[in-house]
């Protein structure tokens, strides 16, 4: 069986000369091959664990498939290695009758690395999905105080990179209803769901996936966390879950802020504790965490 995290041993040496040996914990990376009702589809590079998760929210992100019924069965029948047994590193899914396969402009022809989720893509234009929800029309407010908090909450929740340090972490929080705190306080947002993988695009694949298994789609009145960049992908992913706001600790792309204005989603970028920054749709972001009534950003003054 794969395991997420790996023994190696390593050698340190410092400035002054000195050098030491010792054992290291390294995170896990192996190819994971799907295939739909039988046909190889793509081969990502991943870190083991959650593995259904991660296929789910790929087909989702690939505009396979919307909802958990589309998906009759995932299982890791084959994938034999040389010793006879099973590798775990190929997920056979079976698609509902009347789900249509991808057409041949989607397939991978070359295998997705943990650092690419789109390389490989046959054209263009299928980089580009069309989603079949409306983050647009999410009328959920966002305080910037709770806002602020989610990297910590995020950082404190990311058990393989600490032990490794070499992981990206995604993790989704649902929002509450305005004047659900106590005393008129803002009630802090739910940590629904928490995935690391060595690729930031896993990571939200198997946010993204859980959630589609769980029935949740389209995640409405939900933020996104991501621990690295937003980079156009990540907020395409995001797009295709119904998702409304994804915030990240570091920059965006220039293209991944086009993307979110054109979808309708709140992207947030340089979330570092005391201050965030708003690329598109900062509507929906509250100046202050008080109760209903607090002004969104975009009806004051600059």
């Amino acid at each position: 069986m794969t395991r997420a995290s790996q023994r190696r041993r390593v050698h340190r040496y410092t400035a002054d000369g000195e050098e030491a040996g010792r054992a290291d914990t390294l995170a896990g990376e192996e190819p994971l091959e799907i295939r739909l009702n039988g046909a190889p589809f793509t081969v990502t590079m991943r870190t083991p664990g959650n593995d259904f998760d991660l296929v789910a929210g790929f087909l989702v992100s690939e505009g396979v498939v919307r909802a958990p019924s589309e998906i009759v069965q995932m299982d890791y029948r084959s994938g034999i290695g040389p010793d006879g047994q099973r590798t775990y590193n190929v997920v056979e899914v079976r698609l509902a009758p009347g789900v249509a396969l991808p057409d041949t402009s989607m397939e991978r022809h070359v295998y997705t690395s943990s650092s690419c989720g789109v390389c490989g893509t046959a054209s263009i234009e299928a980089v580009t999905k069309v989603s079949s929800f409306d983050p647009a029309g999410d009328p959920v407010r966002l305080p910037v105080p709770g806002l602020l908090a989610l990297p910590d909450r995020l950082r404190a929740g990311q058990k393989l990179f600490s032990t490794t340090g070499g992981v990206h972490a995604a993790g989704l929080f649902r929002w509450p209803e305005p004047g659900a705190g106590t005393g008129g306080a803002p009630a802090e947002p739910e940590l629904l769901c928490l995935r690391e993988d060595v690729g930031r695009h896993n990571a939200v694949d198997k946010v993204v996936g859980w959630a589609l298994r769980e029935g949740l789609l389209p995640l409405r009145g939900t933020v996104l966390q991501v621990s690295g960049r937003a980079s156009f992908e990540l907020v395409q992913k995001a797009y295709m879950a119904g998702v409304p706001a994804l915030a990240a600790v570091s920059a965006p792309s220039a293209l991944a802020v086009d993307l979110a204005e054109e979808a309708g989603l709140t992207l947030l970028g340089f979330s570092r504790g005391t201050s965030v920054n708003a690329y598109a749709h900062r509507e929906r972001l509250a100046v202050r965490g008080g109760p209903e009534g607090v002004p969104p950003l975009a009806t004051m003054e600059p």
